[in-house]
């Protein structure tokens, strides 16, 4: 669909020509949770919130928003297709079910195989299974919601909105690896990247508050929260990112190391007496913040031991904000301009500690933070946080669902 169609198909839902079916149901499947929203993606407004998580286990439970009320459900040991049959069953009791139009998904990875969403058929799906090798932990967990969803509604189109599709714009000389050609070739051996539908959405929200057009900004988005990455995103499109062959690579986050020496993978299984797998299991989920702190991989904890002195806090924040400092200065390169470095995601929009330490380190920008603005921003809140005469840093509150929403409309 191209640009005019989407005003038009715009501009006639406004009238009140097109159907009544409206509103977007996004999935969100996690391999033990599902989070489901129910979203008008003209107003961006959420007509209905919720999370199962924990599936499968005794603590199970459902969670959900309406119209201000909030309520849960204890679903013990729930299995996967009961836990969409109990959405499915919420959003029938809500009285939403008639304006849904379609279902957006969230698809981790999609390879090269996909540089956009797209309606869901049996070769896309094909498609998405083939990529679960680069996503063992996410694509198999997608690929679940999709097939309970089109059991549960198999009237409604279901769409794929993949996280690695925003950075397929990238260079070949910026996703390569100097390793076998036949590597990629043959095994797909690339750099991917992550956090798209984020990295879009900021972006595009940065051009708006600066009154310049997309496609002709450049920016650095930093998206942070358990897991994290930064993106150098110009004139609309991602030439670089973080991320890399798997979500491990880049900066520091909750449980992953980010960045670390290739031979570090066999001189670890060897000195542990573990086999490859193991490390790269513990640079995933004991790694980052929690494997320096030793206290939580929660940024809001470390902060909280960071005030009393606790010297690994110090260090793992300190860590943290060098490295995200490094990677942002490093994307001036394939940018040759910034228009705005922006800050996004859980840590992002409400770390006032972490926004400042990154940008001292970032001196040789000259970025003139606003302590005032800098500690106001958080809890919801999109601003600029520097000085009138810097170089200009923001917070912009993502919201990965509406472009879910978005693209699952356009494309019906």
């Amino acid at each position: 669909m191209n640009i005019f169609q989407v005003y038009t198909v715009l501009e006639n839902y406004n009238k009140g020509v097109i159907m009544k079916q409206s509103l977007i149901l996004v999935l969100n499947c996690g391999s033990s949770s599902v989070k489901f929203a129910i979203i008008d993606p003209v107003s961006g407004s959420s007509e209905l919130t919720g999370l199962i998580q924990c599936i499968g286990m005794e603590e199970a439970s459902l969670k959900w928003e309406q119209g201000g009320d909030k309520k849960t459900q204890d679903l013990p040991h729930v299995a996967y297709q009961a836990a969409i049959d109990a959405v499915v069953c919420l959003i029938k009791e809500s009285g939403l079910i008639d304006s849904i139009a379609a279902v957006g998904h969230r698809v981790v990875h999609g390879g090269e195989a996909f540089t956009e969403s797209v309606v869901i058929d049996d070769e896309v799906l094909k498609k998405i299974k083939f990529c679960s090798h680069l996503a063992p932990l996410h694509n198999p967990a997608n690929i679940l919601g999709i097939e309970e969803a089109q059991k549960c509604l198999p009237d409604l189109k279901q769409i794929a909105v993949f996280d690695t599709a925003f950075h397929q714009t990238m260079p070949s000389y910026a996703f390569m690896y100097a390793v076998p050609y036949e590597w990629y070739n043959k095994h797909g051996v690339r750099r991917y990247g992550f956090h798209g539908t984020s990295h879009k959405f900021v972006t595009q929200e940065a051009a708006k508050k600066l009154d310049k057009p997309y496609e002709q900004c450049a920016f650095i988005s930093a998206h942070l929260g358990n897991g994290c990455s930064a993106a150098a995103v110009l004139n609309g499109k991602s030439v670089d990112t973080t991320m890399g062959f798997t979500p491990l690579e880049g900066l520091v986050m909750g449980t992953r190391s980010g960045d670390v020496g290739p031979g570090l993978h066999s001189y670890m299984a060897t000195t542990l007496n573990c086999d490859v797998n193991k490390v790269t299991d513990m640079l995933n989920k004991e790694s980052g913040l929690l494997g320096i702190t030793g206290i939580s991989s929660d940024m809001r904890t470390i902060e909280n031991a960071y005030l009393k002195k606790n010297e690994k806090a110090i260090l793992a924040i300190e860590l943290f904000c060098y490295r995200l400092a490094k990677y942002i200065m490093s994307y001036t390169v394939p940018l040759g301009r910034l228009d705005a470095l922006i800050f996004t995601g859980g840590i992002g929009e409400n770390g006032p500690i972490i926004r400042e330490k990154v940008l001292g380190w970032l001196g040789i920008m000259n970025f003139e933070i606003d302590a005032e603005l800098n500690e106001a921003t958080v809890r919801g809140k999109s601003n600029i946080i520097t000085k009138s005469n810097s170089p200009v840093a923001m917070v912009i509150v993502t919201n990965e669902e509406l472009v879910i929403a978005q693209d699952a409309f356009a494309l019906i």
